[in-house]
């Protein structure tokens, strides 16, 4: 796995959970050309044993996977062990509000973007989420 387990790299690393293929290749491309390390992983089950082994800078996590772990359970997996930024992605930001007034966490924590949304607005999300953004 490329993500630093416990060193201190100057790249950044996000792990960008997300079913709509279209959407994941997107977001990872452009992510990538700005200079972070992306991994994608489509499914929840997978997304939660990747972030066992080893945690990203930065989680981009759509709330609405198919299959049999969504990313609600995702979010409360990783919040077991470790307190990382996450930007989510869903178009009901009703819920995802009302998670972090509930769950105390702050938008530099976890924030949400609603979908559809412009790439822009998903890189300005990023950078302001990371403590550094990369150089480029």
């Amino acid at each position: 796995m490329p993500w630093k387990n416990g060193e201190q790299d100057a790249i950044q690393h996000i792990l960008v959970i997300e079913d709509d293929l279209t959407l994941a290749r997107l977001e990872t491309e452009v992510l990538s050309a700005h200079g972070y390390t992306v991994i994608f992983e489509p499914h929840g089950e997978r997304a939660i044993s990747l972030l066992q082994q080893a945690l990203p800078d930065l989680v981009v996590l759509d709330l609405e996977l198919v299959g049999d772990v969504h990313g609600w359970e995702v979010l409360s997996a990783l919040r077991s062990h470790a307190n990382i930024p996450v930007l989510i992605t869903s178009s009901s930001a009703t819920t995802a509000r009302h998670y972090r007034r509930m769950s105390g966490e702050t938008r530099a924590t976890l924030d949400h973007l609603a979908k559809p949304y412009p790439i822009e607005t998903l890189l300005k999300r990023v950078k302001r989420m990371l403590p550094t953004s990369p150089t480029q």
